[in-house]
């Protein structure tokens, strides 16, 4: 099946059906989705801003990341279900759009982001947990984490400014700037 298809039956998948269809279905979905990216980026600000040396250093950080983490992924696969079904309802706007694009690559840059913060630098977690300067890995990665999570916040928000439409001005059409 090629990409094109692929994106075809998305479109016209029964739940993109229900989105479009269903009169209260894309505002909460959208609701949902957006309550649980403040969840996401909430818990992974507090733990990047312990990775940053904020507010407390005296709390470990494998403390910070044992409370945070397991509310970060409940709340992460709430918003990607909920971010599929909106995508899926107009699947073939969303694959044309910039900010979509460019949203997918930020995320895809967070988790490249977190799976090196926790393949390499969290290994060695046991010297610098408690009482002992932030290695400078770590710090890099918080600060990568949230650049990347504003990121795609931004462009979030800007998927909703350009989403499908069409600013052309029609044919045969006189505006008449005159006040």
């Amino acid at each position: 099946m090629d990409f094109a298809s692929l994106i075809q039956t998305i479109q016209t998948s029964a739940p993109a059906q229900w989105m479009r269809t269903s009169l209260a279905a894309m505002p909460v979905v959208e609701a949902i989705h957006v309550l649980a990216g403040a969840i996401v980026f909430g818990t992974i600000l507090i733990v990047d801003l312990r990775l940053l040396g904020f507010p407390d250093t005296r709390r470990p950080v494998t403390r910070v990341c044992s409370e945070m983490l397991r509310l970060t992924w409940i709340a992460f696969a709430v918003s990607l279900t909920a971010g599929a079904l909106m995508f899926a309802a107009n699947a073939h706007t969303y694959v044309g759009n910039t900010a979509f694009r460019l949203k997918m690559l930020a995320l895809l840059g967070a988790g490249v982001n977190m799976a090196l913060f926790h393949g390499i630098t969290f290994r060695t977690v046991g010297a610098w947990d408690r009482n002992a300067p932030v290695p400078v890995a770590a710090r890099i990665a918080g600060a990568t984490s949230l650049l990347l999570w504003v990121c795609v916040i931004f462009l979030a928000r800007w998927i909703g400014f350009t989403k499908g439409y069409d600013f052309k001005i029609p044919p045969n059409t006189h505006i008449d700037f005159q006040f």
